[in-house]
C-alpha cells in the first residue's frame, strides 16, 4: 500500500511538472505573440544665443625674502583689486578666492667638480587666484584693465557662458523632436507600413564647452585697452524617440 502511494504522488507531481511547463511555454508564446513592432530614430536640435556672463581667472603673485613679506605684499595688492571690483559693482557672490598657495623658492649651487650642492631657500612666493564673473559684458574690458593696474599680474583667462540658457535649450529641445519625428515619418512611409504611438523618449544635452580666450601678457594689458569679443553659445540637444509600428 505504501509503494502504491509513493507512485501516485509521484505521477501527480508529474503531472504538474508537465503541466506547468506547458504553461510557461504558452505564456512565452503568447509573449512573443504581443510583443510590438518599434523603430527607433534621434533627431539633434541646435540654437545659439549670446552669452551674458563672463567668468575671468585673475591672480596676484608677489615674490619676497620672507613668507610674511610675500603674504603681506600679496594681501595688500588683492585687498585694492577686490574694492575696485566691489566698487565697479560685481557682487560678493560673484568673487571667488582660488588657488591660493604659498610655496618657497630655492637655489642650488653647482660645485667646481660638477655636483650640487644642498638646495637653500632664497625666498617666498604667494599666490591668491581670484575668480570672478562679470553679469554686465561692457564692463568686462575695463574691469580687467584696472585690475591688472592694481596688482592683478597672472592669469586672464576668460569664458563666456549663459546665466540662464534654458529658453535656448527648449528651443533646440523642440527642433530636436521634429526632426526625429520627420525621420519616422519617411522612413515608415518608404517601408510601407505606418507609423504608431510614443514607446520611449529620452534626451542627451550637454551645456557647451566655455569659449576660453588667453589674455595677453599681463603688463602689456596694463599699457593697452582690453578689446572683447565675447561672440554666441551654442547649444545642442539630442532626442532619441521609439515608435510603435501598427500592425
Amino acid at each position: 500500500m505504501l509503494k502504491i502511494t509513493r507512485a501516485l504522488v509521484m505521477a501527480t507531481a508529474l503531472s504538474g511538472s508537465v503541466l506547468s511547463t506547458g504553461f510557461v511555454t504558452e505564456a512565452m508564446a503568447a509573449e512573443g505573440e504581443r510583443r510590438e513592432a518599434t523603430i527607433m530614430v534621434s533627431g539633434e536640435g541646435e540654437a545659439t544665443v549670446a552669452p551674458d556672463m563672463a567668468v575671468i581667472s585673475l591672480a596676484v603673485v608677489r615674490d619676497a625674502e620672507t613668507a610674511a613679506e610675500a603674504l603681506s605684499a600679496n594681501s595688500a595688492a588683492m585687498a585694492e583689486v577686490l574694492a575696485d571690483l566691489k566698487g565697479q559693482g560685481i557682487a560678493d557672490k560673484d568673487l571667488q578666492t582660488t588657488d591660493f598657495s604659498v610655496q618657497p623658492k630655492y637655489k642650488q649651487e653647482t660645485r667646481t667638480d660638477g655636483t650640487y650642492e644642498a638646495p637653500v631657500i632664497v625666498g617666498y612666493t604667494v599666490s591668491n587666484g581670484l575668480t570672478v564673473r562679470v553679469r554686465d559684458l561692457s564692463k568686462l574690458g575695463a574691469i580687467i584693465d584696472r585690475s591688472v593696474k592694481l596688482g592683478v599680474n597672472q592669469g586672464g583667462g576668460i569664458s563666456f557662458t549663459n546665466d540662464d540658457p534654458e529658453a535656448t535649450v527648449e528651443a533646440a529641445r523642440k527642433q530636436a523632436v521634429e526632426k526625429a519625428a520627420a525621420k519616422a515619418k519617411t522612413l515608415t512611409d518608404a517601408a510601407g507600413v505606418k507609423l504608431g504611438r510614443i514607446v520611449e523618449i529620452s534626451e542627451n544635452f550637454a551645456r557647451p564647452m566655455p569659449q576660453m580666450y588667453a589674455a595677453a601678457p599681463m603688463a602689456k594689458m596694463a599699457d593697452e585697452s582690453v578689446p572683447i569679443a565675447s561672440g554666441e553659445n551654442l547649444y545642442t540637444v539630442t532626442v532619441n524617440i521609439t515608435y510603435a509600428i501598427e500592425q
